[in-house]
């Protein structure tokens, strides 16, 4: 048996390759193989385990959380709370700013609550964020370089991370996989964290968007450090307790409180 068949290590591989695919909803087994730094070999294994157990579907060449319609359905589905936490950090948005915008459900709703401000100029590394924002004719967008990771539509890597160098803003707004207070915001991928880094290091104060479900989880690579975060904004479904430590700890938390008639 080698150390990578042992039970502790395939069960916390597992467990990853599922946050992995909630935070995608699909994913080729080359990529996961990627992720995890294992061989397709081990990663096929695994998900014939996780299927067998009802926690994912097998696709050709594939995994995908069961139910997965693809990316456009997902869009027509925003929830409530995205789009109430979306409202919300609009408020904290002024006309004339320059702010940044990384990938994500939260920041793409953002985005599109942005459409019709005037002045802004918004900088992002997510071409999801570029299209909503494309017909916003008092919007300035600009767009980073780099590799597109198809999964989220984001652009990371060295080049987008260098077209970050030297720019500042007021305020960057961004999400991830998993916030806790203990290690602030953190992704399953490794990419996306360096390009997430480098947007709030651009940034004079970081404002980050999260809903209940990924609030108080903890994913492999830190991309904010808690006591970076100047506001935190969320849902009225948050953990009281896990808000009341961010406050603690002198983030300004935002609940917004969402509108079962207004996800889209």
């Amino acid at each position: 048996m080698t150390v990578q068949d042992r039970p502790a290590f395939a069960a916390r591989r597992r467990e990853l390759i599922v946050e992995l695919l909630r935070a995608h909803g699909t994913m080729a087994l080359r990529d996961l193989a990627h992720e995890l730094q294992v061989s397709e070999v081990t990663v096929r294994r695994d998900v014939r385990v996780l299927e067998a157990q009802g926690v994912l579907d097998r696709r050709r060449g594939g995994a995908s959380l069961p139910g997965y319609q693809g990316r456009r359905s997902q869009e027509q589905t925003t929830t409530p709370e995205l789009v109430a936490i979306a409202r919300t950090a609009a408020t904290l948005v002024a006309e004339g700013d320059a702010i940044v915008l990384g990938p994500g459900e939260a920041t793409a709703a953002l985005a599109a609550e942005l459409v019709r401000r005037r002045g802004l100029t918004v900088v992002t590394n997510s071409l999801r964020n570029a299209q909503i924002l494309a017909d916003a004719p008092e919007v300035e967008v600009v767009v980073t370089g780099g590799i597109l990771r198809g999964a989220d539509l984001a652009l990371v890597g060295g080049a987008a991370e260098q077209a970050l160098e030297g720019l500042r803003v007021r305020r960057a707004f961004l999400t991830g996989h998993g916030v806790t207070a203990e290690r602030g915001v953190s992704t399953s991928n490794a990419a996306i964290a360096g390009v997430d880094q480098a947007l709030a290091a651009c940034a004079e104060e970081v404002i980050v968007l999260v809903d209940h479900t990924r609030l108080g989880t903890d994913t492999m690579v830190q991309t904010v450090a808690p006591e970076s975060i100047e506001h935190l904004v969320t849902d009225s479904n948050a953990d009281p307790e896990v808000l009341l430590t961010f406050e603690d700890m002198g983030t300004t938390v935002h609940v917004a409180v969402p509108d079962p008639d207004r996800g889209r």
